[in-house]
């Protein structure tokens, strides 16, 4: 019985999931130390000075790149599209301008039509009530004729 209980204390789930671990842990300085060791390799070997010779070949391929560029070509078409923004620019403005315009003219209108119809209705109830108060009168007249006949 004492030789299940020596394995049953040496192998147990947590001293598996030590075990575990404490490997992975090794496997990743392991790769670690690869990936470094291949990183400094590369910065170590691309830092060597280039002879005069690929120098000189780098320098005349970077002027014949330079030369090669249509400076000209840039400038009129960064030109072109300024011209091109400022004139959107101006069309939107102008067209925000017209809009506005019509709105209010419209808007005027439909306050006229409004004021029209309004001012129609209320010169109709003071003719209304005129003639009222007219006929009043003339029946006060009437009736004060008659009753001195």
């Amino acid at each position: 019985m004492e030789v299940q209980q020596w394995w049953r204390v040496r192998f147990s789930f947590r001293n598996a999931t030590i075990l575990v671990c404490s490997l992975n842990i090794i496997a990743a300085i392991f790769l670690l130390q690869g990936f470094l060791a291949t990183a400094y390799s590369r910065n170590r070997f691309s830092s060597v000075d280039p002879n005069s010779a690929q120098l000189r070949y780098i320098k005349e391929s970077d002027e014949i790149r330079l030369a090669m560029l249509p400076l000209e070509l840039i400038k009129r078409v960064k030109e072109i599209q300024q011209e091109a923004y400022t004139e959107q620019e101006a069309v939107q403005k102008k067209e925000t301008k017209q809009t506005a315009a019509v709105d209010l003219s419209k808007r005027l209108k439909d306050f006229r039509t409004l004021n029209d119809a309004a001012s129609f209705k209320a010169l109709e109830e003071w003719r209304k009530r005129k003639m009222e108060r007219a006929r009043q009168r003339q029946l006060e007249k009437n009736g004060t004729t008659t009753s001195q006949a």
